[in-house]
């Protein structure tokens, strides 16, 4: 199997100011590349990408990071992100949870995890992305990846690289009614380019062609009709 890069791609009204609180946050470099701006990944890490668009947030999204705070400062790190820009938020968390759950500069929400998760153990400064989905999605993501599921137990599930790191997970039923296009999607790029016949696999594992992009991105949608793209290179 060749090996895959994820990316999650943030619609933004300011790409550049957006990519420079995350790379802020998280301690990485903001590189410019044709698509937008870009915080690069890696085998453990997921990448993110920030592109110009002026599709308004309604509502809350359906999947956002959770940053780790073992072996950290959590209010530390808080405090970092309400310096770069962040805001607190109130999603009805009740006052006994230990995460903080906070708005970047464009309202997209995250958590800081409270440093006792064993759930996200090791897992690195951003620990987990966490959507909503079925247990099929979650399924379908850990075939489309080849990363193992590292939970599947009442309709929940995640996965995570076989080499670590950040783990993307789904919560399962009920989900809330997909009424426009995501403001963040996955952007998968094969290995050497391979573009049509990684289309091709994604397909016959269940996902739906959509459209091509203006900069030949492919469109496909998962199991449950969420939007990704899948790039030449």
């Amino acid at each position: 199997m060749l090996p895959r890069l994820l990316t999650v791609t943030f619609d933004a009204r300011d790409p550049a100011r957006l990519a420079r609180f995350w790379a802020g946050v998280l301690g990485r470099e903001v590189v410019e590349d044709a698509a937008g701006a870009f915080l690069p990944g890696g085998d453990t890490q997921l990448g993110l990408r920030f592109v110009p668009s002026r599709t308004e947030k309604v509502g809350l999204n359906r999947m956002h990071l959770h940053l780790t705070s073992a072996g950290r400062d959590q209010r530390q790190i808080v405090a970092t992100a309400l310096g770069l820009g962040a805001s607190h938020l109130d999603v009805g968390q009740r006052p006994e949870e230990g995460h903080i759950v906070l708005a970047d500069p464009e309202g997209n929400e995250f958590c800081v995890i409270e440093p006792d998760n064993s759930f996200l153990a090791g897992c690195g400064l951003l620990g987990e992305l966490t959507c909503d989905g079925t247990r099929e999605v979650g399924l379908f993501w850990s075939e489309a990846m080849g990363w193992p599921l590292v939970w599947d137990q009442d309709e929940e599930t995640a996965i995570q690289s076989p080499h670590g790191g950040t783990k993307v997970a789904w919560g399962g039923p009920p989900l809330a009614p997909k009424e426009a296009t995501n403001r963040q999607r996955f952007d998968l790029a094969p290995a050497g380019g391979a573009q049509q016949a990684e289309v091709d696999r994604l397909v016959s594992l269940g996902a739906t062609r959509l459209e091509v992009g203006d900069d030949g991105a492919v469109v496909l949608a998962d199991p449950d009709g969420n939007e990704f793209w899948v790039r030449a290179h």
